[in-house]
């Protein structure tokens, strides 16, 4: 019986085994592919605060000038490519000040808004471009609140455009620490109107700032602006916020501390990834039974005797009659 379950045992091992390492494969030239799309440049890791590069730039030079009279040359080894930061925007952040101290910072990758069906409206280079005409003399923090105002003017067709971002920050017993959540984003336009949206499941604890892919009114991206009222003008408006971050309270220096990302665990990769082990733990599960099962036939077939039946003395003298 060995000979059976052998075989069958060795083609699953090798089924597993190319996938995954189809899997390695693809990983490695999505890692490659992602390296490649900029030009390779070296990664100065002193924003990180890592000094050591500079030493290891000035070591190899005097190496490759010491080898030199002797016609040697010094070959780099390959540079290890990593996948790009997600964080490398563009633009800086916004930095935003009261009081003269900095205690917001604020960067999308794309702001956009549109108003019932009308053109969609970028924001992006109004707000963070070089020669951006935002204003944020409206905006105000203090220890348990913030609002950060962007007042744009004439957009357009619209008059007075301004967006506000009403946020809190509040103790949490259960988690023993502060936490800042966006509780509002509101749309003053035309200089009397304004659309409220209210916020839902953006927070973070208050000593990080908080990012997501997309903080938007749309319902692809998951919804998490909703209109405050069916009766407010927000129903008119639809705001998108791509690559969005936000930091709040306890900002120190002009860099966003440790993100805390709204991705959730269950992405459809991972559940693509738990679907298909699903799948071949129940190929392993069904081949186990069978080779179980010939396993139980195969000693049923060895125990089974040749049965004799004597025949009787009536068939044999009926036999001869007939003969």
């Amino acid at each position: 019986m060995a000979s059976p379950c052998r075989p069958m045992s060795l083609a699953l091992f090798s089924f597993i085994f190319l996938q995954i390492s189809s899997s390695y494969e693809q990983l490695s030239a999505f890692v490659e592919g992602s390296s490649d799309d900029r030009p390779s440049q070296d990664i100065r890791l002193e924003e990180n605060g890592v000094n050591g590069v500079t030493s290891v730039f000035v070591a190899e030079a005097r190496l490759r000038r010491a080898l030199q009279p002797y016609g040697w040359q010094l070959h780099a080894p390959p540079h290890r490519k990593l996948l790009q930061y997600a964080g490398l925007l563009p633009y800086s952040p916004l930095s935003v000040a009261y009081n003269g101290k900095t205690c917001i910072l604020f960067r999308v990758r794309k702001l956009a808004i549109r108003y019932r069906n009308h053109s969609l409206v970028d924001l992006t280079e109004r707000t963070f471009g070089p020669d951006a005409p935002v204003d944020t003399k409206g905006s105000f923090c203090s220890k348990d609140k913030a609002i950060l105002s962007l007042h744009f003017g004439d957009v357009e067709d619209l008059r007075g455009l301004t967006i506000r971002l009403q946020m809190s920050n509040t103790f949490y017993n259960s988690a023993g620490q502060n936490w800042f959540t966006l509780d509002n984003v509101h749309i003053h336009y035309n200089w009397t109107y304004e659309a409220t949206f209210n916020a839902t499941d953006v927070y973070a604890p208050s000593t990080n700032s908080y990012h997501c892919q997309h903080v938007s009114s749309l319902q692809k991206y998951d919804t998490l602006l909703v209109p405050s009222a069916n009766t407010d003008h927000a129903a008119n408006w639809h705001i998108t916020f791509t690559d969005f971050q936000i930091q709040a309270f306890n900002v120190h220096t002009s860099k966003f501390a440790s993100a805390s990302d709204c991705a959730t665990f269950f992405t459809p990769a991972i559940l693509m990834g738990l679907i298909t082990s699903l799948i071949l733990l129940l190929v392993l599960a069904y081949a186990l039974h069978m080779v179980v099962h010939l396993k139980h036939i195969d000693r049923y077939d060895e125990h089974k005797t040749t049965v004799y039946f004597p025949r009787s003395t009536e068939a044999e003298c009926t036999e001869k009659n007939n003969l």
